[in-house]
């Protein structure tokens, strides 16, 4: 295996949670989300060469997983089956099911919002600031902040139409 093969494979080996979690934002359905899966593994192999080092490779890494995840669900538009399919696991302590309840919550309010709110939201969750989003976004980081806090807020008027409360 030659050398740049090996190091792709390393790097996206330790980042494979960061591209799950992008799947798992964007889809609901669970063979939906493994092709986005393998979507965004093919389009970060086939940019890698042009990877230059120059910003940190977890961020070049959420660029192109959220970019592809965004261009993934505008092609397949199209597609009418829309079917939630959650993985139920029978866990013995309840406060472990309560908080997987919660997660499973969240990430069904989040499928109401638009692409763009969702990466915003997943960067968020996986604890960047407002700086690091925007470098993200490739928007201002004032712009990154208003948008931010306004899908909070949308987010918060889903959960709350939901009648769920944490």
């Amino acid at each position: 295996m030659k050398l740049k093969e090996k190091e792709f494979l390393e790097k996206i080996e330790k980042h494979r949670g960061m591209i799950f979690k992008v799947s798992k934002m964007y889809l609901e359905n669970q063979e939906d989300r493994e092709d986005l899966f393998q979507e965004i593994i093919l389009q970060l192999w086939k940019s890698y060469q042009a990877f230059e080092g120059k910003s940190l490779f977890s961020t070049w890494l959420y660029r192109v997983s959220l970019n592809t995840a965004i261009t993934f669900i505008k092609r397949d538009k199209k597609r009418t089956d829309n079917g939630v399919l959650y993985e139920t696991i029978d866990i013995e302590d309840d406060q472990s099911n309560h908080k997987e309840q919660q997660i499973e919550f969240l990430y069904k309010a989040v499928q109401e919002l638009n692409s763009i709110e969702k990466a915003l939201i997943f960067l968020f969750l996986e604890g960047q600031n407002h700086k690091q989003i925007s470098e993200n976004m490739g928007i201002s980081e004032v712009n990154a902040r208003v948008k931010l806090n306004r899908t909070k807020e949308k987010l918060q008027q889903i959960i709350k139409n939901y009648g769920y409360e944490f």
